[in-house]
C-alpha cells in the first residue's frame, strides 16, 4: 500500500508526541469524525512509531470492538504500511500477539476486544506502556477504564478515536468535553481531511446516510437520534414487484415471539438483490391462542413453499425454536444481534437497493413506517420496542446474510460460522 500524502490534521496526529511537536505536552489524543475521513490508519502507524522511538522491550495494546473487527478495521491496513517502512512484525494469531522491532528495538502490541462488560476481566493484570482504543465508543465503559487503568509506565500515552454517537454518550461527555482537563489533544475530521477519497466516493458515503447517521458520520456530529428509524423509505414509493420466475437461492429470517409477535421474512436473491418476497406474522395476543415450536416450524415450512432454503436465519435466543427447527432439517444461522449496528447496515442496504421489501409484505411495509427512535434519555440510541419485530426480522437477515454477500462475496463462510 502505497501512501501518497498527508492532509494537515493526519500530519498533526503523525507528529504529535515528537521532541519538537507544539502538541507534545499531551497525555493522550482522541480524534473523531466522519468515516472514511483517514484517521484510523494515521493513529496506528503514529502509535507504533511513537512507542519504537519511545520504549524498548515494553507492552501495548491496540484495542476494538473484537479482535476480529480490530484486524479488518486497522491492522489489516496497518502491517503493509509498516513493513514497506522498515519495520519488523511478527504476529502470533494464536496468542493475538504482534511483535514490531527496528533498528534493535522490540515492543510487543496485544489485541484485546472489549465487546461487553464482562471483556474488562481480560485486560486486567497487564502493565503497558500505552494502548491505542480503536472506535471507543463501541466499547463498554468499564473495558475502556480498565485500559486506561493499565498504562503506568512511565511515559506511557493514550490513543482514541471513534465515530460520533449520541450527545449523552459517557466517552463525549468525560473525555471530548473535559478533553482539555485530561490534557488531551482533540481532533475533529470530516470525509475532507482523506485526501486519498475522490469525490465520488465522498458522495457515495453521503448518499448512503440519512437522519441521525447522516449527522454523525458524515457531519461528524455526536447528535441525538429522533424519528423515524428509516426515515427515506415510503412504503408506497419503494416497495416493489415480487420477481417472476424462480429467484438464484432462498433464505428465511426469523425474529421468534412468544408473548409478542413472531415474525419470518422469506428473501430470495437475484443478481446481487434480496428481496422480501414473502412474510408470516403472528400475533398471539390478538388471536388468545400461543402457538407451540413445532406449529412455528410447520408455519415456517408453509412459507418456504417447496423452495430449497440455504439457512434459517434467527433470533439467538430462541433457543427451543432454534432446536425444533434443526430437528426438522433446517440449517440454523444464529443471527448477528448487534442492534445499532445492524439498523445501519440495514438502512444502507435499504438506500443502496440491495435488500428490497416487496408488495405483499405488508407486516413489514406497516412497520417500518411507524419504527422509530427512543426519546428516552440514554446512552446510547435504542428504537421502541413497539412495532419492531419484522424489523429485528429484516436486521437479522441483513446483517448476518446481505451484508456480508453484498461487501465480501463470503455468504457461504459467513454462515459456516455463525452455524
Amino acid at each position: 500500500m502505497k501512501i501518497k500524502r498527508f492532509s494537515p490534521k493526519q500530519r498533526r496526529i503523525m507528529g504529535w508526541w515528537g521532541p519538537k511537536s507544539a502538541d507534545r505536552h499531551h497525555d493522550a489524543i482522541i480524534c473523531d469524525g466522519a468515516v472514511r475521513s483517514g484517521k484510523t490508519l494515521c493513529m496506528g502507524l503514529s502509535f507504533v512509531c511513537w512507542a519504537m522511538a519511545s520504549f524498548q522491550g515494553q507492552q501495548f495494546a491496540f484495542c476494538g470492538k473484537s479482535v476480529v473487527s480490530l484486524r479488518r478495521n486497522l491492522l489489516q491496513e496497518l502491517l503493509p504500511v509498516l513493513r514497506e517502512t522498515g519495520f519488523q512484525c511478527r504476529e502470533k494469531r494464536s496468542e493475538n500477539l504482534l511483535t514490531v522491532g527496528r533498528g534493535g528495538r522490540e515492543n510487543r502490541f496485544y489485541l484485546m476486544g472489549g465487546k461487553d462488560e464482562g471483556s474488562a476481566a481480560f485486560i486486567q493484570g497487564v502493565t503497558l506502556a500505552g494502548v491505542l482504543l480503536d472506535e471507543v465508543a463501541l466499547m463498554p465503559r468499564s473495558f475502556v477504564e480498565q485500559a486506561i487503568a493499565r498504562c503506568s509506565v512511565t511515559g506511557s500515552r493514550l490513543w482514541f478515536n471513534c465515530n460520533p454517537e449520541g450527545p449523552q454518550h459517557w466517552f463525549y461527555r468525560e473525555w471530548i468535553l473535559k478533553s482539555g482537563e485530561r490534557n488531551a489533544l482533540y481532533l475533529h475530521f470530516t470525509m475532507e481531511d482523506n485526501p486519498s477519497l475522490s469525490p465520488r466516493i465522498r458522495q457515495r458515503y453521503r448518499s448512503s446516510y440519512s437522519g441521525a447517521f447522516y449527522r454523525r458520520f458524515i457531519l461528524g456530529e455526536w447528535t441525538a437520534a429522533k424519528g423515524l428509524v428509516y426515515d427515506f423509505f415510503d412504503p408506497a414509493r419503494d416497495a416493489r414487484p415480487v420477481p417472476e420466475g424462480e429467484l438464484e437461492e432462498y433464505v428465511i429470517s426469523v425474529d421468534y415471539g412468544t408473548a409478542n409477535p413472531c415474525s419470518f421474512g422469506l428473501w430470495g436473491l437475484r443478481e446481487g438483490v434480496w428481496y422480501r418476497v414473502k412474510e408470516y406474522y403472528y400475533a398471539s395476543r390478538s388471536t388468545g391462542v400461543q402457538l407451540t415450536d413445532l406449529e412455528y416450524t410447520a408455519q415456517l415450512g408453509k412459507l418456504a413453499g417447496g423452495h430449497k432454503l440455504r439457512c434459517v436465519v434467527a433470533d439467538p435466543s430462541a433457543a427451543s425454536f432454534i432446536t425444533s427447527l434443526r430437528q426438522a432439517g433446517y440449517r440454523v444461522v444464529k443471527a448477528n444481534n448487534d442492534v445499532l449496528s445492524g439498523i445501519r447496515i440495514t438502512a444502507d442496504l435499504l438506500k443502496r437497493g440491495r435488500i428490497v421489501i416487496c408488495e405483499g409484505c405488508e407486516d413489514c411495509l406497516r412497520e417500518i413506517a411507524l419504527y422509530r427512535w427512543s426519546e428516552e434519555p440514554a446512552g446510547r440510541d435504542a428504537p421502541h420496542k413497539d412495532n419492531d419485530h419484522a424489523m429485528d426480522d429484516m436486521r437479522y437477515f441483513a446483517a448476518t446474510v446481505a451484508e456480508a454477500a453484498s461487501s465480501e462475496g463470503v455468504f457461504c463462510s459467513v454462515v459456516r460460522k455463525r452455524s
